[in-house]
């Protein structure tokens, strides 16, 4: 009731307090520094202060207006009056003019001139512009000079309640958690008002919820938006649509409101634990599908989202839980059941699995509502399958002597049909790992034999492959692979284990061991190689060389005697008997090449050859190789010079018989015809000098006439060799029995000598040479002979 009451009384005072406030402020508002004269005495007694008393004293303005108000959004059929100027020094007589300037001076606003009234001449909207700063003037009727200093005054334009709330930012949208508690804020909206929020209560704003109770509230003053409901579950609704109001005058009536939207969503929780959809599931699968193959799905629901409904998939119970596993499927949010072991019809028809299915994401706060994992139970059923043939093992290891008899038995393999039904197997051998065929199998029993000899030193494993068929269904096929090793026997002598050269010094001592030889063996046996060493029987009593056994298997040939001497015998042979400890034992003869050589006093190794006797002292093999290589060299030279000199004395005019130029005959003339026989005379090209047998040289003689050469004199040794040039070509340019042709000029002259000496290598036996070539001996065999020869030249020389 008191609520009601004061609406009521302010739905009466309203219209008289916009009455009042529209009145001209002029009637309610004095002048705020009214002037001395004003206070003092009338207009009448201003006017008649004399001009001096005007002069002297100084003019002081007789009216202010600081402001005057006008009221916003006002319209009526005339021009509404803002208020009036007037000035003291106006005695009425008309002879004052006021003059206005400023903002909206002649547009908004115009003055009487003569009465000063100011009248507002259009709707003014105090949002658009709250106030005007205006100057006003009084001045001479006549002469328009100002009477006193310009005044400034405002004008204000008072708000009225004309504007609506506004939610500028809606609608909004905001989310809260479920199962929030009573009062959890939500969010809060603002509304603005574009009216006065200082004069009135235009722009004091409340704000109010008009739908979206019970679940929400709203504060009035502060917009807060709360829940009004404790728990509120997003799987019963998840959105709600709240209108919210505000309202201005302070939510009285009269008042003007604005409305918006708020969506709230309630965010998800972990609230709810997962389910199966059955309690029971039924799978079946073949016995032969491929390991990792998934067998089907389970799925637990959960009414909740996102991570909150991710759930794990374990199997914790059942028959089964080696074979099978599950793995969850992030995505779809289920389980897959996976094989991990091969299936076997025969052995057992179906499993039993008990799975469970457990939220990933716990939320404490809600633990007391019980456990978040639900069970189910899997029964899956094995099928049937017709499966390929299965060896007895995985692998087969064989073993045969490379000495077996073709077709024997090497070994056996098995191989069954695992159906209920079992179907006969064939066997056969994949060629394509038996390309040379050295194995054969039988289809029926699976044994494999010999088809070709087997040597284990070329090969000592081969590895096939057997395939087993199906005889009732041939796409039943298996494969196992078979490794045969092949065995070891005694089929190979042995032998020296390389070429040996063994070498003898002349000067040897007795005892001496001049070789060591060890012996290979291409067998394999168990227990190593262990080598007899022996002579020939008819070599038993050699008197020169005699052998002896090594610990490591290996042999020394010693010399028995000294003085050996190679231009007597210079190479030895040596048969020696290698048996190895084979059952039976084989033994083979290899013969060692000792050879008699010439040593230095230390048992170095100089020369081998008896030539080296022959050559004289002081002069090797390689000098008189050197000799003969010039000796060759010179004889080539002395008949390429005859050949030359033979070669210059042919004479270098063409004969008749060998002109060329009768066999060139040029048809260029058509003639006249059959009767024209003298129309080409082959003669007139031929020389005319010719013909007689003279044939002049058409070369330019020269001035002075020069003797035929006898032959080149001798040159002293003091002429300079390019002096000596110079002359033999002056000769030669002018000598008329030259040849008109170049030609190779032959100079008797070879010099005054050289500073290097003579590089000829044909002193070399004469020179005092120091170098010692037993570096040669380090060379290799290829120079192992040549650096013998040297030695033992050099040896001689010292002797």
């Amino acid at each position: 009731m008191p609520g009601r009451l004061v609406d009521t009384l302010l739905d009466l005072w309203t219209p008289l307090i916009i009455i009042w406030i529209s009145l001209p402020p002029c009637i309610y508002m004095a002048p705020m520094n009214p002037s001395p004269a004003l206070m003092s005495g009338s207009p009448l007694e201003l006017s008649r202060l004399s001009e001096e008393q005007r002069i002297l004293n100084r003019s002081k303005r007789g009216w202010v207006w600081n402001q005057m108000f006008v009221l916003e959004e006002f319209s009526g059929p005339e021009p509404i009056l803002v208020g009036r100027l007037h000035t003291d020094l106006d005695p009425g007589s008309k002879k004052i003019k006021y003059i206005l300037s400023g903002d909206g001076a002649g547009t908004i606003f115009q003055i009487n001139d003569i009465t000063g009234d100011i009248h507002a001449i259009k709707r003014l909207d105090r949002e658009e512009k709250a106030e005007y700063t205006l100057t006003a003037q009084a001045v001479d009727w006549e002469t328009n000079k100002p009477l006193e200093p310009p005044s400034e005054f405002i004008i204000k334009v008072q708000d009225i309640n004309d504007n609506a709330p506004e939610f500028l930012n809606g609608p909004y949208h905001a989310t809260v958690p479920e199962m929030s508690i009573l009062g959890t804020s939500v969010t809060n909206v603002t509304a603005t008002d574009a009216d006065d929020p200082v004069y009135g209560n235009s722009a004091k704003l409340v704000y109010s919820i008009l739908e979206g109770q019970p679940y929400f509230s709203i504060e009035p003053e502060t917009a807060i938006i709360k829940t009004a409901l404790p728990n509120m579950d997003r799987e019963a609704k998840e959105e709600y649509l709240v209108v919210i109001q505000a309202k201005d005058m302070g939510g009285h009536s009269g008042g003007l409101s604005g409305t918006t939207t708020l969506t709230v969503t309630l965010t998800d929780v972990n609230d709810n634990p997962p389910k199966f959809a059955q309690s029971l599931y039924h799978f079946s699968v073949p016995e032969d599908v491929v390991l990792g193959t998934a067998i089907g799905r389970v799925k637990a629901n959960d009414q909740d989202i996102g991570e909150n409904a991710q759930s794990s998939y374990d199997i914790i119970d059942g028959d089964g839980t080696a074979l099978f596993e599950i793995t969850s499927d992030a995505q779809a949010q289920d389980g897959i059941i996976r094989l991990r072991k091969p299936l076997d019809f025969e052995t057992k028809k179906s499993y039993t699995l008990k799975v469970e299915a457990a939220n990933v994401h716990i939320d404490p706060r809600f633990s007391g509502r019980g456990p978040f994992k639900d069970t189910a139970t899997v029964k899956i059923v094995v099928e049937d399958a017709d499966e390929p043939p299965v060896f007895s093992s995985p692998t087969y290891l064989l073993e045969v002597h490379e000495n077996a008899a073709l077709n024997s038995v090497i070994g056996q393999v098995t191989a069954r049909d695992p159906d209920i039904t079992s179907s006969p197997i064939r066997f056969s051998i994949d060629r394509h790992t038996d390309l040379e065929r050295q194995f054969n199998i039988n289809a029926d029993d699976g044994k494999i034999t010999l088809a070709t000899p087997l040597d284990r030193e070329l090969s000592v494993w081969h590895n096939i492959t057997i395939i087993a068929t199906e005889i009732r269904n041939h796409s039943q096929i298996s494969r196992v692979p078979v490794a045969i090793k092949v065995l070891d026997v005694n089929d190979n002598a042995p032998e020296f284990a390389s070429e040996y050269e063994a070498f003898l010094c002349e000067n040897g001592k007795p005892g001496q061991v001049i070789q060591t030889v060890s012996a290979m063996d291409k067998d394999d046996p168990k227990n190593g190689h262990y080598f007899l060493y022996s002579l020939l029987p008819e070599m038993v009593n050699n008197p020169n060389f005699t052998i002896r056994k090594n610990e490591d298997n290996s042999l020394s040939i010693l010399a028995k005697h000294n003085g050996f001497n190679r231009q007597k015998q210079e190479v030895y042979l040596l048969p020696i008997v290698i048996s190895d400890s084979g059952n039976p034992p084989l033994s083979s003869t290899s013969t060692l090449t000792i050879r008699v050589c010439g040593c230095s006093s230390d048992g170095v190794v100089q020369s081998c050859n008896v030539e080296a006797y022959v050559l004289p002292i002081g002069l090797s093999m390689g000098a008189l190789i050197a000799i003969l290589a010039c000796i060759i060299l010179l004889l080539v030279i002395v008949v390429l010079f005859v050949t030359l000199r033979r070669h210059k004395n042919e004479p270098l005019i063409i004969k008749d018989d060998e002109d060329v130029r009768e066999n060139i005959i040029r048809y260029d003339d058509e003639g006249g015809g059959e009767e024209d026989t003298e129309a080409f005379d082959i003669a007139t090209l031929q020389n005319p000098d010719g013909i007689n047998g003279f044939l002049p040289r058409k070369d330019i003689k020269p001035d002075l006439q020069f003797m035929p050469r006898q032959g080149l004199a001798p040159v002293p040794n003091g002429v300079d060799v390019d002096e000596f040039i110079n002359v033999r070509l002056h000769e030669a340019d002018n000598d008329p029995t030259a040849p008109p042709y170049d030609s190779i000029q032959i100079y008797g002259y070879e010099g005054r000598g050289s500073v290097a000496g003579s590089l000829s290598s044909l002193e070399s036996t004469t020179s005092d040479s120091d170098q010692n070539f037993d570096y040669l001996s380090d060379w290799g065999p290829r120079f192992k002979r040549l650096g013998e020869l040297y030695s033992v030249g050099e040896s001689d020389k010292e002797t």
